[in-house]
């Protein structure tokens, strides 16, 4: 049934989607008391929910504009199934904002294939990630997707490398700025911010390890399979498959060596895995067996949210 309902690209399908999204969204921050809550506090969760369903549609313009995906849904609705998966998430303003960051850096990257305005999609996209990297530092890691795609579509031109460079010298100035201005503690933060820490013993209860083991393995089986069905693709394609492979590897590098660790960081890796996963359900020819592992992803992520929000 939920095959066949996310089969199709229906505007249905996204309403359907983003009224999940926010019914989760407000069980998750809602679920206990906020009789005193301020005004502030209210005007930020809003912001976070706008963030959150913005991503939503932003995630399912990478996939339709440059034809990552057939005329489905699926994308976006395993985006959302991966964000509940760690419902922490919700309510994590760093990590959904800089992700967001990131989606609009990696829309850019994936449209250099057309070859049209690379150089300011060059400078678009390393100045979104800069911004991440001013949330997170450790999303500055997706700057090697700038230099990638250089290297996949306009390598011929030295000021293409040049652009990165000159995006990183603005930010900088800019975040300077805004340090003197009001935050006179911001560059030292995200200097202090600057650490390495490989240490994954961080979880308070067994649902935190199964979650992480359930999602890491279903993200690593669809990374096998959009490896072995990438020669299939149209050739023209194979360059974006590539970044959202290496989006997914940079994604799985930040949550191992952040020093903050929390199931929360793989976050970077829902979009890619989410892609790659619509393309190997886009494969299988049994209606049965696509049905089931839509069922089986989409039961465990509402049993391990509801056992985390209760």
């Amino acid at each position: 049934m939920i095959t066949s309902v996310f089969s199709k690209s229906r505007p249905i399908n996204y309403i359907l989607v983003s009224i999940l999204l926010i019914i989760s969204y407000l069980l998750y921050q809602f679920r206990v008391s906020y009789s005193d809550i301020s005004g502030l506090e209210i005007a930020r969760k809003v912001f976070l929910l706008l963030v959150l369903v913005g991503s939503l549609f932003i995630t399912n313009f990478i996939t339709k504009k440059n034809a990552l995906s057939k005329d489905n849904s699926f994308t976006f609705y395993l985006f959302f199934i991966f964000l509940i998966f760690f419902p922490n998430v919700l309510s994590s303003e760093k990590l959904v904002v800089s992700n967001a960051f990131i989606l609009l850096a990696l829309r850019r990257l994936i449209s250099m294939q057309s070859l049209i305005t690379p150089k300011e999609k060059i400078f678009d996209a390393s100045l979104w990630i800069f911004v991440a990297s001013l949330i997170n530092f450790w999303c500055i890691l997706f700057v090697l997707l700038v230099f990638t795609s250089i290297i996949f579509h306009v390598s011929r031109d030295y000021r293409n490398w040049i652009i990165p460079f000159i995006a990183f010298i603005t930010i900088l100035v800019v975040g300077s700025m805004f340090s003197l201005a009001f935050y006179p503690n911001f560059i030292e933060q995200v200097l202090n911010s600057i650490v390495i820490d490989f240490d994954v013993k961080y979880f308070q209860n067994i649902f935190q390890d199964a979650t992480l083991i359930i999602y890491l393995f279903t993200s690593l089986i669809a990374l096998l399979m959009m490896l072995f069905i990438l020669p299939t693709k149209l050739s023209n394609l194979h360059s974006a498959y590539r970044k959202i492979i290496f989006a997914y590897i940079i994604g799985l590098v930040i949550y191992f060596i952040s020093p903050d660790k929390q199931n929360g960081l793989l976050i970077y890796t829902f979009v890619p895995t989410a892609i790659m996963l619509t393309n190997y359900l886009e494969t299988v020819k049994k209606f049965w067996i696509k049905e089931s592992i839509v069922v089986i992803i989409t039961i465990t992520s509402l049993i391990t949210y509801l056992l985390q929000i209760l």
